[in-house]
């Protein structure tokens, strides 16, 4: 740095802090703004169906994530097949799970404003089941979310199709199966390796899920102190990468939606067998759901704290302010109408600084 920007930062008091900083305090910044909002695209939205948008959204986030992970398990398998050397950068179990980590990230951030951000249908189930999450709408959200896992399955096979079909050739010529853990359907669902059991498959499937469940709910647990908003994402995507790292080698399936709605790609250009093969399709399809009711359920009896949330607004109390007092003064940490007060204000303003 020049003498004369040091002492330039000597006259501003900037000499304690770094470069960065002073430039934030002192360059004015242009932001660009927004155009103003026009009346045609406020009556577009006002008119546009609510559950229409919800279900976009739920497809369009499961999308987002099985496209990402499953164009990585393409370049793992269409390149473990390859004579030629394959780019072991970008064909391994790491990048497979960072894959799928990322493209949940990304499904968050883009489509959970607009749905909530379920994008499983365990997770559909357990906010039903423990949050009040409306029944009419768990149809249409377990639909959408299979139909999205489906058209990233279909793109994914468009987009791999020439390298599909010489690994295809290469099986039919060396007599092996098309439909494996390694074949090329292998590339869209589960399939188990040779010698696993099927109650094998399902505890390790159970007990992922349940990993998985477990990291999802305490993300939406209002009383967490160690979650932000912003950092949801990334405390989900990491998660479900562990889990691809640590057990994707013997055979996960992790999210219904994604197995179903891929698994009708692999059984429309593989046959029946895609859901045939060792009959192993009703782990990687149904145990999803009570794994995640087991976490969620776990987590709800032993790990929740009910009166946390109410103190930093995230839920009310069933019966209101009264109620909130009554529970209160009954196990002893109200005394008087001036305690009342004050836990009233501070429950206010918890309010206001989350708004």
């Amino acid at each position: 740095m020049s003498q004369s920007s040091d002492l330039s930062r000597l006259q501003t008091h900037d000499i304690e802090i770094g470069v960065t900083d002073a430039l934030q305090r002192h360059a004015s910044r242009h932001v660009a703004q927004h155009k103003p909002v026009s009346q045609r695209v406020l009556d577009y939205e006002r008119r546009r169906p609510r559950w229409l948008r919800e279900c976009i959204g739920e497809a369009t986030g499961v999308f987002l994530y099985v496209f990402s992970g499953l164009a990585s398990v393409a370049a793992f398998i269409t390149n473990g097949a390859s004579k030629e050397p394959p780019v072991t950068a970008f064909s391994s179990f790491f990048q497979i799970g960072l894959a799928f980590a990322l493209g949940i990230m990304f499904a968050i951030v883009i489509a959970g404003p607009t749905s909530g951000g379920h994008f499983n249908p365990a997770v559909t189930v357990a906010l039903t089941v423990w949050q009040g999450f409306p029944l009419k709408k768990v149809p249409h959200y377990i639909l959408s979310q299979i139909f999205g896992a489906f058209m990233a399955a279909l793109l994914v096979m468009g987009m791999y199709r020439e390298q599909i079909v010489k690994y295809e050739e290469t099986l039919t010529t060396l007599g092996m199966p098309l439909v494996s853990a390694t074949g090329p359907a292998g590339i869209f669902c589960s399939f188990p390796a040779e010698g696993q059991s099927m109650g094998y498959l399902f505890l390790i499937e159970f007990f992922v899920d349940s990993f998985i469940g477990l990291v999802i709910w305490s993300c939406i647990d209002p009383a967490n102190p160690f979650v932000t908003p912003a950092t949801v994402p990334i405390v989900i995507g990491v998660g479900y990468g562990v889990m691809v790292w640590g057990f994707a080698d013997l055979t996960i399936s992790t999210n219904m939606a994604r197995d179903l709605g891929s698994r009708f790609v692999a059984a429309i250009f593989y046959g029946g067998e895609a859901f045939s093969y060792k009959s192993y399709c009703w782990i990687s399809i149904l145990v999803n759901i009570p794994a995640t009711l087991f976490a969620t359920g776990f987590y709800e009896l032993f790990l929740r704290d009910s009166i946390q949330m109410i103190h930093k607004g995230g839920v009310k109390h069933a019966e209101g302010e009264e109620g909130l007092r009554r529970y209160l003064s009954d196990v002893g940490v109200l005394k008087d109408e001036n305690e009342v007060t004050a836990m009233h204000m501070a429950r206010t303003e918890a309010i206001g600084m989350k708004n």
